[in-house]
C-alpha cells in the first residue's frame, strides 16, 4: 500500500495485523499507533521513501508484509513490491502479500505483471 492510501485503509491494517498476531508472529512493526515504525529505504536520486506495511518474525526469519488495494498510482506500488522482493531475496527474509475481497484480481494482475510467483494471504 501506497503512503496516501495508508490513511484511508487504516482498517484492514489493524485487522491484518491482529491476524497476524494470532498466527504467532512477532516483534511486529507496522506504520500505526501503538506499534514500531519499520525502517523505511530511501530512492536514491529522488524524494521516494519506501516503508513496507508490516515488519514480523517468526521462527528467527524477517517476513515483509504488504496490503495490497486497489491504488490510483499501480506503479508506484509495482515498484514498491519489486524493492521489496529484490531485498527479501539478497537477505534470505520472506515477501508477503496480503488482500481482501474485491482486489483479489488486482493483486493477482500486479503479481502477473512483475512476474513474481506469490500465493497472496485472503482476509
Amino acid at each position: 500500500m501506497i503512503a496516501q492510501d495508508k490513511l484511508e485503509n487504516e482498517v484492514f491494517l489493524k485487522e491484518s495485523l491482529t491476524y497476524l498476531e494470532n498466527l504467532g508472529f512477532d516483534n511486529i512493526k507496522a506504520d500505526v499507533d501503538g506499534y514500531e515504525t519499520p525502517k523505511s529505504y530511501l530512492k536514491k536520486g529522488s524524494d521516494i521513501t519506501i516503508t513496507p506495511d508490516i515488519v514480523a518474525e517468526k521462527g528467527g526469519r524477517k517476513h515483509y508484509f504488504e496490503i495490497s488495494l486497489k491504488s490510483e498510482k499501480p506503479k508506484l506500488l509495482k515498484s514498491k513490491w519489486r524493492f521489496l522482493d529484490v531485498l527479501t531475496r539478497m537477505k534470505d527474509h520472506r515477501f508477503k502479500i496480503i488482500t481482501r475481497r474485491g482486489h483479489y484480481k488486482f493483486t493477482q494482475d500486479m503479481l502477473d505483471e512483475l512476474n513474481l510467483d506469490k500465493n497472496p494471504i485472503k482476509l
